[in-house]
């Protein structure tokens, strides 16, 4: 069997490994992809290896007894063990194939949540969280009369956990929270967070969409109960995601949907759910698509992730000092690098984001223009929606020379 991620050179140079950063926007407009954090560009070997599967493998897997399926099986069960290991886990069992992050949060809210919770509970989370991380638990509070508090953001970006350490004294089920903002870029103390939370009783559950694709994220390390992440965040397809869980916890949940794959025996009037992961994984899964995932985690192996955490704080320090020669640009969150990931919303004068984004646009230079799905977030900075331009380890210095030019180009035309 083919295995694509041995076909590359492994060098410094990563971007010839992105088919997409080859292309022209139009003639001579080459293009400057500053948008990872909403999804991130797919290298070569992770699209050889979904080739390679349609290709050659294609078939459905567990069930089947012949080359094919047997082969497929192997492959999709390989990729759950190496994005097992990837972050720190060492049961497979532990680790679910999801759509995303967002199936992931749901798939805790409607299964746990749904079991656990009762009138009156408690439920932490925060004033930065992405809307997949909130709306679920107030579709859970609406159902279940549950009680949501928020850890309040300050000023420069960061929770107040002074506040956080006054509503544990109210004794919460469930603290809910981000890793790293997809908006201010703030890198929380999470394993503090969580501590802080099992302490005072509760269970846990990591939103690390935004940071397990750019740093080290050891499952034993942050120690909670749920994380949830997403492979087009971190160079995979989309799709697909994950949600890693410990076996205790996933073992006492009901299933989260009914059908194929999730069963043990069925009768006529009742069934009995399969074992751990299949027993949340009903029907045919994305194969290809977690096939593409496992060579993702490969090709960030290969990498190494210190390298890339150490590689997008340079490309945040050289940026943040370009932007600060920008007259009337202001960049949301933390000053501080080691304290921020490689995401950097601003506001521009008074001209609105979706201007900004577009004029960047007709210069091959795709960014964000919204709310970024926090939209109380930006409430709490009272604005409407804000810039984001976010890095990974196929940007440079020139692709921030170039967005400082275009910036430069929509001043001129508001002029």
């Amino acid at each position: 069997m083919v295995d694509p991620i041995n076909q590359f050179d492994r060098s410094n140079d990563y971007k010839k490994d992105f088919p997409i950063l080859k292309r022209e926007i139009r003639p001579g407009v080459p293009i400057v992809y500053l948008d990872s954090a909403a999804t991130s560009q797919k290298p070569e070997s992770v699209i050889a290896a979904m080739e390679v599967y349609y290709r050659q493998l294609n078939a459905n897997i567990h069930r089947g007894v012949h080359t094919l399926a047997e082969e497929a099986t192997a492959a999709y069960e390989g990729a759950r063990e190496r994005i097992t290991y990837f972050i720190g886990a060492r049961d497979t069992r532990e680790l679910i194939f999801t759509r995303n992050t967002t199936e992931s949060i749901n798939l805790v809210t409607q299964t746990w949540g749904r079991s656990t919770l009762k009138t009156g509970d408690l439920v932490i989370l925060t004033e930065m969280e992405h809307h997949s991380n909130l709306v679920p638990w107030q579709m859970l509070a609406a159902e279940k009369g549950l009680r949501l508090e928020f850890i309040p953001v300050n000023d420069d970006g960061y929770l107040d956990l002074d506040v956080y350490q006054q509503l544990l004294k109210l004794e919460p089920k469930v603290v809910a929270f981000m890793h790293m903002s997809n908006v201010l870029g703030t890198i929380n103390p999470a394993r503090e967070i969580i501590r802080m939370a099992k302490n005072a009783g509760a269970i846990t559950l990591l939103d690390a969409a935004q940071s397990i694709p750019h740093f080290t994220v050891d499952v034993n390390e942050v120690d909670a109960d749920f994380i949830a992440f997403s492979a087009h965040k971190m160079l995979g397809p989309t799709g697909i995601g994950a949600l890693w869980g410990k076996r205790t916890i996933l073992e006492n949940m009901p299933p989260f949907l009914g059908g194929g794959d999730m069963i043990k025996k069925v009768f006529l009037r009742s069934f009995s759910a399969n074992d751990l992961p299949h027993k949340f994984e009903a029907g045919t899964p994305a194969i290809a698509e977690a096939i593409g995932f496992g060579a993702a985690v490969d090709y960030l192996v290969s990498a190494g992730m210190d390298r890339i955490l150490q590689h997008e704080q340079r490309l945040v320090t050289y940026a943040l000092e370009k932007l600060k020669r920008i007259h009337g640009l202001h960049v949301l969150g933390p000053d501080s690098v080691s304290a921020k990931g490689g995401v950097l919303s601003f506001t521009l004068e008074d001209i609105h984001p979706h201007d900004i984004a577009q004029i960047l646009d007709s210069e091959g230079i795709a960014v964000r223009a919204g709310h970024h799905c926090a939209m109380p977030l930006h409430e709490r900075f009272k604005i409407t929606a804000s810039t984001r331009a976010s890095f990974y380890l196929y940007n440079d210095e020139e692709d921030i020379d170039h967005l400082i030019k275009g910036l430069e180009k929509v001043q001129q035309i508001f002029r």
